[in-house]
């Protein structure tokens, strides 16, 4: 199931098992990328898996970053001041919100009900850090999927196997979700250049060149290949396996993260915290 030939086989550079935090009585989380290392997962900022019932997250603002936002098990509510109407995330949809120069919003369980999701902070490059917010709301109903006998990936974002999706990204990024039968194998294509990493939400297999075995709820962080290589990644499953992949293309820029803002320097931080201050994110 090679999508190009020739390409270089990539391995896994890193293992390892994202804790589970007890927040408060309503919400639990695990950081599967925890925030800080901002060279290593470039462009990636970090990954918050989140358990969580109404009332876990009050309004607050962003700048200078996207989110992806994925619904695993649950209803969402979303409020932005941008629209200033609320809409609805259910399970297997996701929401890819560019942040850019400032929005302000808030996601909410439903009443009732009790959300587990994936959330993902992306850096946007300096050229695009006050670029004009956006929101787009990918309905697990219309996302592309690549099936194959024995397996089925949902494309969030890039592409897979020849299936491309229409979201659109600032920085390059492929996520997409596989779900392999036992004994199925697939292969990925990246882009040389791309960091990436897997997280596996059920069961287990085998990935890489050097087929390294990863279990549920761990990280697997891809080997490097060159810039303007083409590379590719195989998944073999060892039992029912679900899994998901995300990879992009490093920005290389100076970072400067203070809360819910992630800017190049201290002053633009300044900036942000003061323009919020001052009611500058309309």
């Amino acid at each position: 199931m090679s999508e190009q030939t020739k390409s270089h086989q990539r391995n896994i550079k890193k293992v390892w098992s994202a804790a589970l935090n007890r927040i408060s009585a309503i919400h639990s989380n695990s950081l599967i990328l925890e925030p800080g290392h901002w060279e290593e997962y470039d462009p990636f900022l970090f990954l918050a898996e989140d358990w969580f019932q109404r009332g876990s997250f009050d309004v607050h603002p962003h700048r200078g970053i996207e989110t992806v936002t994925y619904v695993m098990e649950g209803k969402l509510e979303h409020y932005d001041n941008k629209t200033e109407e609320k809409d609805e995330l259910l399970a297997g949809d996701a929401q890819w919100m560019t942040a850019g120069r400032g929005v302000i919003h808030k996601e909410d369980p439903a009443v009732g009900e009790k959300v587990h999701s994936l959330q993902l902070w992306v850096n946007l490059p300096s050229v695009e850090k006050m670029t004009e917010p956006r929101y787009q709301n990918l309905r697990s109903g219309n996302m592309p999927v690549r099936t194959e006998e024995g397996a089925s990936i949902v494309i969030f974002s890039g592409s897979s196997g020849g299936i491309h999706s229409n979201t659109k990204n600032v920085v390059p990024i492929t996520m997409v979700e596989m779900n392999l039968n036992p004994g199925v194998t697939v292969k990925q294509h990246l882009p040389g250049s791309y960091n990436g990493f897997f997280f596996v939400l059920e069961g287990e297999g085998t990935f890489g060149r050097e087929e390294t075995k990863g279990v549920e709820r761990q990280v697997l962080w891809l080997g490097s290949a060159e810039p303007g290589q083409s590379s590719e990644v195989s998944v073999t499953a060892t039992s029912r396996l679900r899994v998901l992949l995300y990879a992009g293309e490093p920005l290389r820029e100076p970072i400067v993260a203070r809360g819910p803002f992630v800017m190049n320097t201290d002053e633009q931080i300044r900036q942000a915290y003061q323009d919020y201050k001052d009611g500058k994110f309309v």
